[in-house]
């Protein structure tokens, strides 16, 4: 490890590391724009410019420049002083200077760095440079005036969403960045390039001009809208959410967010159940709690009552149904809304093994009816970076879907599976760190899910310090649901033939509610989508943005989501309906307040006590069917309505009709 001194303070630093690297672990502040910790690195925007010795009596890029043994680094010197303010005045030179009007204002990098390092004055007289406006899609909005071509949007673009559609044309003062024939950028991840540029050229379309960052106020959540569990920062003013961030969190969404995460929160204003509803012939009116509660309670259905969790739930919420079907002598409780029922008497065997983390090192990866693209995004990310900076090898079994890397598409037929063709099978035999990644789609094929556990022991896809197999959910709630029991032998299929005289469905969109026609159904959400259509009594529940609560990704990691704001009229938190419905059904529930519910919870379930990995050990079933007979499907058709949430936003609405459907959008001046 290289000696070098920094500003006087002698340290060593990693071999390999920048001068900026070591600059930063001596405590010392560099500024730039083209750096990013997680793309490649530029070197043109020339803001971290030091002095080092030995080298040129002049500044050099610190972003760009190896830290060797015996360097003399200064950060504070004159030269560096003046070399930075003089950075700065050319930057400025034809940026418009228009932060009044910027929706970057307040969280401007161009703004602070100029307060911190720039000259304070201007000596430039000359006509600015201008140019028109780039279209880049219903995510993103631009104003390349502003750009000061540091290309971490082109870099993005290319090196993480794997979406080759953002570029520069022109030279010197004639050199633009757009897109591809200026048309939508084609990616779930398009967003993030807001958060990468520095200035106010690439801004939130869906946000322009609903508020500043000081007027919000922050408040740490957990997405619900795939199984990732991206951690977000979830910015509201007053009743509404007006944005979604990504929090930094390297072993689950790094910094990124998917386009959903950030941009389906304009549906929670929308199509919103705000008072519960009753179903008298034929038509759903309005009604008071006690009233939908007394209809509930008149119901005689002593313990022929089920549950069904939908993917947006909680963990409180799915406990506190529980007990709730306990104390009627119930056990009929199942979160796999769409029909599936694979074995879980292992919860290993049903798990993300690897880590999200942990997939980037592997070498060989198999993709088995699953399209994480769409599936989980940030996966996908992750899967990339093992292609592009580990060499990984990727075979895929189902249908055949672009996911940004080159993958060597086997065939649909799920029989794959029990005889691997020789490329795949040889591939796994070398590898060091074999992996499969078995999707929703596969675990609608009878045999597959054995199959594939009989192929993870056939290679030695689990050793002492790995386990290969993966399981990818889509759902945010269903790993949460299979550790709390929302697994009935049969799954739903099994439920309906048993006929239950009451159901409770906990904002299942998803399902098909035509096998339980004979049923009293008791809907518990937030919108007005295909549960509430078929429902008999609506009770109107807070989304994820207005209750705690916990959820556990699809690798098994128990997260804790806050409260950023209250559920729009007559909605309540789902733990509190269900325990007033407890008490006029005779059938009261041991807790009167959420911590109270909580620590029952961490009780009888001492594993989401604690945030962070659960350790499942590694036990897969054994006699389960392995040769499945049958295609693979992807379970997801539309990525941007995939929720209730979604389905009722605006923007995920023209995402879908655009990038997906190919209709034209016209902007408001066209």
């Amino acid at each position: 490890m290289p000696k070098v001194t920094v500003d006087g303070v002698e340290l060593e630093v990693p071999q390999g590391a920048t001068v900026l690297q070591a600059a930063e672990l001596a405590g010392k502040e560099i500024p730039r724009f083209c750096y990013h910790e997680r793309l490649s690195i530029a070197g043109n925007c020339r803001m971290c410019l030091v002095e080092v010795k030995p080298g040129p009596p002049k500044p050099q890029a610190s972003c760009a420049l190896p830290a060797a043994e015996g360097q003399e680094i200064r950060t504070d010197s004159e030269m560096v002083k003046k070399a930075r303010e003089g950075v700065m005045e050319f930057l400025l030179i034809n940026h418009p200077l228009d932060c009044p009007i910027c929706d970057q204002g307040g969280e401007c990098d161009l703004q602070d760095q100029a307060m911190a390092y720039g000259k304070g004055g201007s000596r430039y007289d000359e006509n600015k440079r201008a140019v028109t406006e780039k279209y880049m899609g219903p995510v993103v909005k631009t104003i390349m005036t502003r750009c000061i071509h540091c290309t971490r949007c082109v870099r993005f673009a290319e090196e993480v969403a794997g979406v080759e559609e953002i570029g520069a044309i022109g030279r010197g003062e004639g050199m633009e960045i757009t897109s591809y024939l200026e048309g939508a950028v084609h990616s779930e991840l398009s967003g993030n390039v807001v958060d990468l540029c520095p200035v106010g050229a690439l801004t939130s379309k869906p946000y322009a001009f609903e508020a500043r960052p000081w007027e919000l106020t922050k408040t740490m959540g957990i997405d619900v809208m795939d199984g990732v569990g991206t951690n977000i920062r979830i910015d509201s003013r007053g009743r509404e959410v007006l944005r979604a961030l990504p929090r930094v969190n390297d072993d689950v969404n790094e910094e990124w967010a998917t386009d959903k995460t950030r941009h389906a929160i304009d549906g929670l204003m929308k199509r919103r159940l705000d008072q519960p509803y009753i179903r008298q012939n034929g038509k759903l009116l309005p009604a008071s709690w006690n009233e939908a509660f007394e209809a509930i309670a008149a119901v005689k259905a002593g313990s022929s009552v089920a549950a069904i969790a939908g993917d947006l739930v909680d963990c409180e919420t799915m406990y506190a149904t529980k007990r709730l079907l306990k104390s009627m002598r119930s056990d009929m409780l199942e979160g796999r809304q769409t029909g599936l029922s694979y074995d879980v008497s292992n919860l290993a065997a049903v798990n993300f093994n690897t880590t999200i983390a942990g997939i980037e090192e592997a070498d060989v990866i198999v993709l088995v009816s699953t399209n994480p693209r769409w599936e989980a995004s940030l996966v996908n990310t992750r899967i990339r970076k093992a292609v592009r900076k580990g060499g990984a090898k990727v075979f895929g079994i189902g249908p055949e879907a672009d996911q940004t890397y080159p993958v060597e598409w086997l065939g649909d037929d799920m029989g794959l599976l029990a005889k691997l063709p020789k490329a795949a099978a040889d591939a796994l035999k070398d590898a060091e760190k074999p992996a499969l990644i078995l999707g929703g789609g596969a675990l609608s094929v009878e045999g597959a899910h054995g199959a594939a556990l009989k192929l993870a022991a056939k290679y030695k896809l689990i050793r002492d310090d790995w386990n290969g197999f993966n399981v990818l959910h889509i759902g945010a709630s269903r790993t949460g649901g299979l550790m709390l029991g929302y697994a009935y032998d049969g799954g739903i299929k099994a439920i309906a033939a048993k006929k239950p005289k009451l159901l409770f469905s906990l904002g299942a969109d998803e399902m098909d509610y035509a096998p339980f026609d004979k049923s009293f159904k008791v809907y518990i959400g937030h919108h007005g989508d295909a549960g509430a259509h078929a429902a008999d009594v609506i009770l109107p529940a807070a989304a994820y943005t207005e209750k705690n609560g916990t959820y556990v990704n699809l690798e098994g990691r128990v997260q804790r989501s806050n409260k950023a704001i209250f559920a729009p009229g007559d909605a309540r938190e789902d733990w509190s309906i269900l325990r007033a419905l407890s008490d006029v059904m005779g059938k009261t529930l041991p807790f009167d307040s959420f911590e109270e519910l909580r620590s029952k919870m961490y009780k009888d379930h001492p594993e989401m006590a604690e945030e962070g990995l659960v350790s499942f050990d590694w036990s897969p079933p054994a006699g389960l069917a392995d040769k499945p007979k049958g295609k693979g499907v992807h379970p997801i058709k539309d990525f941007y309505l995939t929720n209730s949430i979604a389905r009722a936003s605006a923007t995920m609405q023209r995402c879908s009709a655009e990038l997906l459907h190919g209709d034209d959008m016209l902007e408001a001046a066209e």
